[in-house]
């Protein structure tokens, strides 16, 4: 996991104004800080780390199970760690990230429950805490995000000599699929384009683009970017990337470069999207979700020099004695 710490001069800083931290995949070690902490935050089995990458529930609403978090100290003392849970989103850039400690849950955070807040692990050994997580009566069908963490919060003195708060936090990532009817969905929420070109030779089309997760379950996709002009002939390269995983309701902003591209006029960019189930890579969908764009860019040299050529023929027509 990754290690998150925030100063700020003049300021206290609590775990409430700390940064997001992103939920790497296998609740892997924080990286060593200056004093070289280092812990880990696994599922659990029932001798200690299971080999689960997440803690992944299929459950119905009223549901309530029963599971184990595994904390490791890899440090070389003692360590106490805050254990709680709290809700997952996606950033801009598609990173799977948790909410800071000064905002509360509201969805599967609040779901589960540990025995204690306060957990002491010694040096080199490893703990198993252990939770319900029960599934509201009211939950909505579908996919549920958070995580659970394990934080130390430390005073460390900045440059200019103040004492703050720094909060270090390891999580391991909780899904959860309540019962009901899943509506996979990707929504091109917005397209917009751009085209640059030098005075001789092909130009380039910029396509930015946002992805909206519209169902209710997490999905991935892979998005071919192309460009046509008149009459739907395709111009330059193709483009294409893997949508990483999107929560229900996050987006994602993307924003690609095809090259090769005459100046011919009308030109429309199109994304193509095709949904994929982020656990096995298989379709969601029957049908890719698709958007165009268009804009115009008038060949401005090659009309000009058709023009002077023309001109020139009529002059040259027009000249007495130019027919004989």
């Amino acid at each position: 996991m990754t290690t998150a710490a925030a100063l700020a001069a003049g300021l206290t800083l609590t775990a409430a104004a700390l940064a997001p931290v992103p939920a790497a995949a296998h609740g892997a070690p924080a990286a060593p800080g200056a004093d070289d902490l280092t812990w880990a935050v696994r599922p659990s089995g029932p001798t200690g780390p299971s080999g689960r990458d997440y803690f992944v529930y299929t459950a119905s609403p009223g549901q309530t199970i029963k599971d184990k978090v595994s904390i490791s100290n890899l440090s070389g003392r003692t360590l106490t760690f805050r254990v709680y849970a709290t809700d997952a989103f996606n950033t801009a850039d598609g990173a799977f990230t948790l909410l800071t400690a000064d905002r509360a849950p509201t969805g599967i955070g609040t779901w589960l429950k540990f025995g204690g807040g306060f957990h002491s692990v010694k040096a080199g050994k490893t703990v198993q805490v252990p939770f319900t997580l029960t599934v509201p009566h009211d939950a909505t069908p579908g996919d549920h995000g958070g995580g659970i963490i394990a934080s130390i919060t430390q005073q460390q003195t900045t440059a200019r000599g103040q004492r703050v708060n720094v909060d270090r936090r390891v999580a391991a990532r909780v899904y959860l699929r309540a019962q009901g009817p899943v509506t996979p969905s990707l929504q091109i929420s917005e397209l917009r384009t751009g085209y640059s070109a030098p005075v001789l030779g092909g130009g380039r089309m910029k396509v930015t683009y946002t992805v909206r997760n519209t169902g209710n379950i997490r999905v991935t996709a892979l998005a071919r970017i192309g460009v046509q002009g008149p009459f739907g002939v395709p111009l330059g390269g193709r483009a294409s990337r893997r949508i990483p995983e999107l929560l229900p309701g996050n987006s994602y902003t993307f924003t690609e470069q095809v090259g090769g591209i005459a100046p011919a006029g009308r030109l429309t960019a199109s994304v193509r999207l095709s949904l994929t189930d982020p656990q096995n890579g298989t379709p969601l969908a029957a049908r890719p979700v698709a958007r165009r764009s268009s804009l115009w860019n008038v060949p401005w040299l090659p009309i000009s020099v058709v023009l002077v050529i023309a001109a020139a023929l009529v002059v040259r027509r027009r000249r007495p004695g130019a027919a004989r």
